[in-house]
């Protein structure tokens, strides 16, 4: 296992070219495709004015907010992500010594899958984080519901062996009970 960083809020590492994270996106909607294009027109105008005001390369301001607009549209589409730092439901980060259980559940509607996390007793949301409504079925007090399509348990179940602590395991909620993915 290798955990390159304990901080909170530490982005994830990389491993032989590869990202070290677990993520699951929601889909590309047509909002994000706007969002993309915007940020796009937009520094490419922002390049083409300060090129004329300052008489400066407006390739370097493209280049230069490149990564931002990369970062942005990343976090803004994953709705499930655990990397050496801990794990992210969305926009409510959660460090790994708060993380007992990944709890994973699907619900008889069919259309998504809902991925959760059990806390340590004791343990609290990070300040202004807001916990999701309840879910019928799903037992654990944090959770985010993602595409069904996009959610690969075996995947999540061996990037978690690889990337998370030992001591975090993954349980399947089903309406006979709950048993350890494996």
């Amino acid at each position: 296992m290798s955990h390159a960083s304990g901080t909170p809020g530490a982005r994830p590492t990389r491993r032989a070219g590869r990202w070290e994270r677990y993520r699951v996106t929601h889909p590309f909607s047509a909002q994000d495709q706007a969002g993309l294009w915007g940020a796009i027109v937009g520094v490419v105008a922002l390049a083409a004015l300060l090129g004329w005001a300052l008489d400066m390369k407006g390739g370097v301001v493209i280049v230069a907010a490149l990564p931002f607009i990369v970062s942005w549209f990343e976090n803004r589409r994953t709705a499930f992500q655990f990397d050496a730092s801990g794990a992210r439901f969305g926009t409510v980060p959660v460090p790994w010594a708060d993380v007992t259980q990944f709890v994973v559940a699907t619900p008889a509607d069919g259309t998504q899958t809902l991925i959760g996390a059990r806390l340590r007793p004791g343990a609290n949301l990070p300040a202004g984080a807001v916990a999701p409504p309840p879910h019928p079925a799903m037992p654990a007090p944090v959770h985010v519901a993602v595409p069904r399509n996009r959610f690969e348990l075996a995947k999540m179940v061996h990037k978690a062996r690889t990337y998370a602590p030992s001591h975090v395991q993954i349980v399947i909620a089903e309406p006979s009970g709950e048993r350890v993915a494996s």
